[in-house]
Order: C-alpha cells, then sequence, then structure tokens
C-alpha cells in the first residue's frame, strides 16, 4: 500500500503559499510508515518546530491499474474519507532553499492521519469537508473546488506509478493551513459527519 499525496490543488491554498496553479498535478508519495495508529495522538516531532496541519479528501484505490483513461478513472475508486498530510513547514522551506527533495517535511513516521469512516461515493450528494482546532473551524472546501478532480489524478498518476488495491490518493488541502502545539485537539467533519478525532501531544 502506498500514500500518494497531491499539491497544489486549490487555488486559495495556492495563493497562501506564494505558489502558482501547475497545468500537471504535482505529487509526491508517503511511506506505509507514516500512518497514524487508529485511535492514537500525534505527537510532535524533536526535530521541527513548526508542525502544520492539512486537512484533505482522501480516495481508496480498489483495483490495479497502469495508464489509465480518465473517461474510466471512476472504475477504480467508490470510496472516499478524510485525512490529514502533517508537514513540518521549517524543513520544507530549508530543503527548497537548497533545491533539495522534501520527503523528509512531508513522509516522516505519524505524518498521515486517515479517519476510520469511508463513505460511498455514489451515496454522496454533496462533498463538503472541513477542520475544526479546538473547536474553530480552520480549513473548509468542496470537492468541486480541486483544480484537479479525482479523475484526472488517477488518470495522470497511473501513467508514471501503478495503482494497486488500497492505495490512499490524498487530494490535496485548501486555505486555511496553520501550525499546532501541543494539547490541540483536531476534528475532520465530511458533511458535517464527524469522522476523525486528533490529540496533539
Amino acid at each position: 500500500m502506498k500514500i500518494i499525496c497531491i499539491g497544489r490543488n486549490y487555488i486559495e491554498h495556492a495563493k497562501e503559499m506564494g505558489k502558482s496553479i501547475t497545468k500537471d498535478p504535482i505529487f509526491f508519495l508517503k511511506p506505509d510508515s507514516s500512518l497514524i495508529a487508529k485511535k492514537q495522538p500525534f505527537f510532535l516531532p524533536d526535530f521541527s518546530d513548526d508542525i502544520h496541519y492539512e486537512v484533505e479528501l482522501v480516495y481508496k484505490i480498489k483495483k490495479v491499474g497502469k495508464s489509465i483513461d480518465s473517461v474510466f478513472s471512476k472504475d477504480y475508486y467508490d470510496k472516499v474519507g478524510l485525512g490529514i498530510d502533517f508537514t513540518a513547514r521549517d524543513l520544507q522551506a530549508k530543503c527548497k532553499s537548497n533545491g533539495h527533495p522534501w520527503e523528509i517535511a512531508k513522509s516522516f513516521d505519524q505524518s498521515a492521519l486517515v479517519g476510520e469512516d469511508f463513505f460511498d461515493v455514489k451515496s454522496l450528494k454533496e462533498l463538503n469537508f472541513s477542520l475544526s482546532k479546538n473547536g474553530e473551524t480552520v480549513q473548509k472546501s468542496n470537492a468541486n473546488e480541486m483544480v484537479f478532480s479525482i479523475d484526472q489524478i488517477i488518470s495522470y498518476v497511473s501513467k508514471f506509478i501503478t495503482l494497486k488495491i488500497g492505495d490512499l490518493i490524498f487530494t490535496g488541502t485548501p486555505s486555511g493551513v496553520g501550525s499546532v502545539r501541543i494539547g490541540d485537539k483536531l476534528e475532520g467533519f465530511i458533511n458535517k459527519e464527524r469522522v476523525f478525532s486528533l490529540n496533539i501531544k
């Protein structure tokens, strides 16, 4: 199982990061060791002073596919959930300034949360999602606001990487990203239904 993450997929988030939208999706990988175990907190690592949350819709791949035409992308998923892509922003900035890859800032242990509940895509008339921090909404958006749809993402990524059953695709984050501190509580919602609750320690 691999975790495929899409960058700059919401216009307002790209703006808040001072970046432009690209012609094709940007993607990177996280190892399965980055997943936070169920019902476990997120422990702030000692190698970063600026860990940011990024809430994202997460699609689960249900069949093996390579070089998939976007017309057929829907055949490769039917479940969607919600997750967090944690980023060591200070390490990422340092890597970028040196022209280095920045997996160290994105792929560390416990850098990915996936909510326990996945929903049948066809059953959702709307796909709104949000993240609250200590009871206050800090991020919210809708799947329709993605620059690249999940069908486009699957088609593009599968040109380079074979998709396999159980793979997770994090589809990018909307604006409102920010840092976390010990004692914070993050809660994620799809259509007002809470799908995860995470304590920061």
